[in-house]
């Protein structure tokens, strides 16, 4: 055991190396005098000191600031940066991400540490031989990718799964044409533009017949149809998302998809009434793409909603989510359900002093009644014809007949 976790650290290290040699020299000697084990980013920007960036802390490189020297420097010993203004470094992980200016010219750079790391999905271990597609979600820098990898790597050599990881920014397989070990026996293909995510995600399914897809980021419609489309034709989906809660999936138009959509629908009267809410509600529209979704509150520990539909319909109606909160302490999981708090009751409506209760009595003055009394059925309105205006609650008349004698007795009357 302890070899296996020395020769790992030691990959790691090895890795980690190659990110800091494309550093100018000022810049390594500085980051040789910190724990690099916990290193995450290194930012670069023109005309400001360089910056790393630790869990808990910010620490200052250097009190020079960083020239266009530095950036060219660096940006000579990665591979080019692609349209999404992001490059690496051949068969690693580290990302380096460019800002540019409105001309075009690189005026900084975030050189992101990748690291591939064993044992980080206990909490869901249990739920990746089931079958069932799973969807991570999660705030940036939270470990969605580094799950995403392992769970790649596991369902491949320990499960004997066929998986095709489709790889947008190569941050799961890393850069270059050959993956890194870290996805294990998973197959990888490469994505040319961001733009065309959806599509290789559906030539995958077609040419490659995999039996678990692994795709990082989805984040548009187009995106959200694939994944359908995939999840229909029987493939395991493991995907990752923009959004930090299911709340969040639900309200985003463009990916609540992902978890069946939403459309609002009005309700009759009596169905109202018999779920207590308004006449207007919001309901999901279709059956979910993904059956469980896994919310990463911290590196060690998610948040687990086993059934999509059901967590989303609760959502939907006022309810609290639930779920399964998983949580690492001393190499063991915990697990425990949230409590659910369910809504109180509505009260009984209170009849206003002098109101009749019962349905409403409705006088149709130069209206069809036929007409007036199929409304009434097909809208299910709690309401009666009567045949004589001076026992209806409410008198029904077209706007030019409202001056009518005998309509103008009646109100007069009631109003005394």
């Amino acid at each position: 055991m302890t070899t296996k976790k020395t020769s790992r650290a030691a990959a790691a290290n090895d890795d980690l190396r190659l990110l800091i040699e494309t550093l100018p020299e000022t810049l390594r000697e500085a980051l040789g005098k910190m724990p690099t084990e916990e290193l995450l980013e290194i930012v670069t920007d023109l005309g400001r000191l360089p910056e790393a960036r630790l869990p808990e802390r910010v620490v200052t490189l250097s009190d020079r600031p960083i020239g266009r020297a530095e950036i060219d420097y660096i940006l000579a010993r990665v591979s080019p940066p692609t349209e999404d203004n992001r490059a690496g470094i051949e068969r690693t992980l580290h990302r380096i991400s460019a800002i540019r200016n409105r001309h075009g010219q690189v005026v900084g750079l975030t050189l992101r540490v990748g690291r591939a790391i064993s044992g980080t999905i206990e909490t869901l271990r249990d739920l990746i031989p089931t079958g069932l597609n799973l969807l991570i979600l999660g705030r940036p820098g939270v470990g969605k990718t580094t799950k995403l990898r392992e769970v790649a790597r596991v369902l491949a050599d320990d499960f004997g799964k066929r998986v095709m990881v489709v790889d947008t920014s190569n941050e799961i397989g890393g850069d270059g044409d050959i993956p890194h070990p870290g996805i294990g026996g998973s197959r990888r293909m490469q994505v040319s533009r961001p733009d065309r995510q959806h599509a290789v995600m559906i030539e995958a399914v077609e040419n490659h017949m995999p039996e678990v897809i692994i795709i990082d980021e989805i984040g548009t419609e187009q995106e959200a149809a694939a994944a359908r489309t995939i999840a229909e034709r029987g493939v395991q989906l493991v995907a990752t998302a923009h959004g930090n809660t299911l709340e969040n999936l639900i309200l985003n138009r463009t990916l609540s998809d992902l978890v069946g959509g939403i459309h609002t629908v009005t309700l009759g009267d009596e169905e109202a009434r018999r779920r207590g809410t308004q006449k207007t509600v919001n309901e999901r529209r279709a059956p979910p793409t993904f059956d469980i979704v896994v919310e990463m509150v911290d590196r060690d520990e998610v948040l687990v909603h086993r059934n999509t539909a059901e967590a989303v319909d609760r959502v939907l109606s006022g309810k609290d989510v639930g779920g399964e909160r998983r949580t690492v302490r001393n190499g063991e999981v915990e697990v425990r359900a949230e409590k659910v708090r369910e809504p109180a009751p509505l009260p009984p409506p209170t009849p206003e002093p002098g109101r009749r209760q019962g349905p409403v009595r409705i006088y149709p003055h130069a209206i069809s009644r036929d007409l007036l009394e199929r409304v009434v059925r097909e809208q299910q309105v709690d309401a009666r014809i009567v045949d004589k205006p001076e026992v209806a609650d409410l008198i029904l008349a077209l706007r030019a007949r409202t001056n009518d004698p005998r309509i103008r007795r009646v109100v007069e009357g009631s109003e005394t």
